[in-house]
């Protein structure tokens, strides 16, 4: 890395070293070194090969939920053999030091989860179970694909036969409420919040930096690219999520130890 780069991780080290509640807000750049593909990135994001609003809306689901599996699927197939990467255990190990509260996250692969990380409060839901729309009752995910894979057709719930759908957050969905709460409680009682590999372009998540920079928190991003948000960041790190947060957790553990 850089000298810059190194001076703005030196300096994320110290803020997060001498925290007492830091929290981590991450997206979809944390996911792409594991493989996983983002959704704004100019030529390989998701964004740019489909419609949203007529694959991952609540709308284009209820008219054409064929037409959502046969983008979903290939995407969950790249979650469900995804491997955590060296961003997701350097979060996993702050919270193991005592220096990361909590991990908000964008993302629906489970990732945190697998690295280690404890309490991860996932704002857009999660690909690792599927629910009837008609009775609820809930399926995992790889009999969810294991049926599609065989016939090709929108799986079916064995219970009622009713549409399945992915416990993820659609556009047009509300997000879980207990974990907006969660999330949004986060924000207003960190005083460092650790942003990594998110755009912060999607509401209501990109609220919540404003949040926490409003009621005093220091804000720390990590990404390759710049935000509308960078202006209130105390450290605007652009490098690879992957580079840079293990050395800022190796940092944070030197300094405490």
């Amino acid at each position: 890395m850089s000298r810059p780069q190194q001076e703005l991780i030196q300096r994320a080290i110290e803020l997060l070293a001498n925290s007492r509640r830091a929290v981590a807000l991450t997206g979809a750049g944390i996911s792409t070194p594991s493989g996983i593909p983002d959704f704004r990135s100019p030529s390989s994001g998701l964004w740019s090969q489909v419609n949203p609003m007529v694959v991952a809306s609540k709308w284009g689901f209820r008219a054409n939920p064929q037409a959502f599996y046969e983008w979903i699927a290939p995407l969950a197939e790249q979650m469900l053999t995804a491997l955590p990467n060296p961003a997701h255990l350097a979060l996993a190990e702050l919270e193991g030091l005592g220096k990361l509260h909590a991990v908000i996250t964008q993302n629906i692969d489970s990732l945190h989860q697998r690295a280690g990380s404890q309490r991860v409060l996932e704002l857009h839901g999660h690909a690792r179970q599927a629910f009837c729309v008609r009775c609820q009752h809930a399926v995992p995910t790889d009999q969810v694909l294991e049926q599609w894979r065989i016939t090709q057709r929108v799986p079916r719930c064995p219970e009622c036969g009713g549409v399945l759908k992915p416990a993820v957050v659609l556009f047009g969905d509300l997000l879980p409420h207990d974990v907006w709460q969660a999330a949004e409680n986060e924000a207003r009682h960190c005083d460092v919040m650790l942003i990594a590999g998110s755009s912060l372009e999607v509401a209501p998540a990109s609220d919540l930096p404003l949040m926490a920079y409003h009621a005093g928190a220091r804000l720390i991003l990590v990404n390759y690219q710049p935000t509308p948000l960078d202006h209130l960041m105390e450290v605007a790190l652009y490098a690879d999520v992957a580079e840079a947060l293990p050395a800022i957790a190796a940092g944070v553990r030197e300094a405490i130890q």
